[in-house]
């Protein structure tokens, strides 16, 4: 009971309300292990979800949008649908991708067409060097564990020490968040602890990289706060359209050969296999297919030694020796491609569509691409 003449103390006292009463929902300890449980199966389920909401395109030849690049969460998708239609993946960087060419003028384009009874997928991913295509592989392919992979290796990133990534400034590089955040150390790369800390979360959290889909996808990259910034009068729900992103059929360069283009020959230093730090990575994601149960092709080259004077073609391909000598050792499946005419090239590793018919004619009569292919064929 409160008396009217009764002080403020007295009065809160006497309250049968605690502290922060006029809160309106308030959790005890087994209370917010539950709602924590939820809040975790509904981010768990979302990305889930949202697979079989948002479909995958079905054209032939398909391949990941330029535009999404970044957008790792919708390539392990098509990574998952390749590996339930047991097709055999094609993975490399822009000269699998298919820089100068449509996609119906691409490596696996034309491997298709060869009469092999097999269906290769294109999983070429633009701008990844061997240290970024080995975070992509660890982190993103797992569902082709115990299934045939057909791997590029492109050695242009050893020609210098900034392709190479080990030069001793900061440099700006492609897919820093696929890259090795802690071990090995990249010299040129200096982001903040936080910032690798939060890759290394957004690698093991498939709701992390389903949200990044969802920018990319639908909000130019941003995240929705900053694009209603820019769109302040449209609704940003509006923005998510649940089909597949268009077949990327643009070209992004005129497919012209290299000496039409005003490329000069050129006097590339190289880098030691050694001392490469593109070149340990590449081997760390052969040993790492290997040890998921992957049978590895590797397909080194071609690449443009027209493009090469006389003292840089000579140090390339004792380079591509040492490299041939590294998979000769390992007992890994491989070739190295002859060398394409000049005219079938549009800088210095890139084919254009009658180099890459020409590649694949090549491969389908190597003797050990056709063993590899008849043992590895689903």
């Amino acid at each position: 009971m409160t008396h009217d003449n009764a002080t403020p103390n007295e009065t809160l006292a006497a309250s049968p309300d605690p502290p922060f009463g006029s809160n309106a929902v308030r959790l005890g300890t087994r209370q917010w292990m539950i709602a924590t449980l939820l809040i975790v199966a509904i981010l768990t389920a979302l990305p889930r979800i949202w697979t079989q909401i948002e479909p995958l395109a079905e054209w032939p030849d398909y391949r990941l949008p330029h535009a999404h690049s970044e957008d790792y969460w919708q390539y392990a998708r098509l990574v998952a649908r390749a590996n339930s239609r047991q097709q055999i993946a094609v993975i490399g960087d822009s000269v699998i991708w298919g820089e100068y060419v449509t996609p119906q003028q691409t490596l696996t384009h034309y491997l298709n067409e060869q009469d092999a009874g097999a269906s290769f997928v294109n999983l070429g991913l633009n701008g990844a060097h061997p240290l970024a295509l080995a975070g992509l592989v660890s982190s993103y392919t797992t569902p082709l564990r115990d299934a045939p992979v057909l791997l590029h290796c492109n050695l242009l990133w050893l020609s210098s020490l900034e392709r190479d990534l080990s030069i001793d400034k900061k440099l700006t590089f492609n897919h820093p968040r696929l890259v090795p955040q802690f071990s090995p150390q990249i010299p040129c790369y200096e982001a903040p602890l936080a910032e690798r800390m939060g890759i290394v979360v957004d690698r093991n959290l498939t709701v992390r990289g389903w949200a990044m889909h969802l920018r990319i996808a639908f909000y130019e990259g941003q995240a929705i706060p900053s694009w209603t910034l820019d769109h302040p009068y449209e609704n940003p729900l509006d923005e998510i359209q649940l089909t597949a992103p268009p077949l990327d059929v643009e070209l992004r360069h005129d497919p012209l050969p290299w000496f039409e283009s005003g490329i000069d020959q050129q006097d590339i230093p190289w880098i030691d296999l050694e001392t490469s730090l593109q070149w340990q990575a590449f081997r760390h994601t052969v040993e790492h297919l290997q040890a998921r149960g992957n049978r590895v092709f590797v397909v080194v080259g071609p690449l443009n030694e027209h493009l090469l004077t006389p003292a840089s073609r000579e140090r390339y391909q004792a380079l591509r020796q040492g490299a041939q000598s590294w998979l000769s050792r390992q007992d890994i499946p491989h070739t190295l491609p002859p060398l394409l005419p000049s005219k079938e090239y549009a800088d210095a590793s890139h084919p254009l569509s009658a180099g890459y018919a020409r590649w694949a004619r090549v491969l389908f009569a190597e003797p050990a691409f056709i063993r590899w292919l008849d043992d590895e064929t689903p």
